[in-house]
């Protein structure tokens, strides 16, 4: 077992294919741990290579809002007003501290989403 760091795209679909034939291997044996060091190797080439930006705010409360089957209107005891509410949903008014905290606090949305 010869493993080196993901360096190139020819790299990469050559640990991809070596993983597809190992898929599968039980645990503890040098066919699993080979795949789990493939596996390690790829997923750090590919947060690098591809990373994943986070989600912008607006669309994070929108899908809260969606999941928990909840209305503009709902929205009012969070972030103000039904103006203000309207406002933020369709971006024409940033959010604030205290509104970030309160949907952190009750609506469980990551702060670090919500101040991105």
């Amino acid at each position: 077992m010869n493993i080196k760091p993901v360096k190139t795209e020819r790299d990469y679909k050559n640990f991809i294919n070596r993983i597809e034939q190992l898929w599968g291997a039980k645990k503890d044996t040098p066919e699993g741990d080979e795949l789990d060091l493939l596996v390690t190797l790829v997923e750090s080439y590919e947060m690098k290579r591809y990373p994943i930006a986070p989600p912008d705010p607006v669309d994070a409360i929108k899908f809260r809002m969606e999941q928990m089957g909840m209305t503009n209107t709902d929205m009012v005891k969070y972030l103000g007003s039904q103006s203000r509410v309207s406002e933020i949903l369709n971006r024409k008014r940033k959010l604030t501290l205290g509104m970030i905290k309160i949907l952190y606090k009750e609506l469980k949305i990551p702060a670090e989403i919500l101040l991105a």
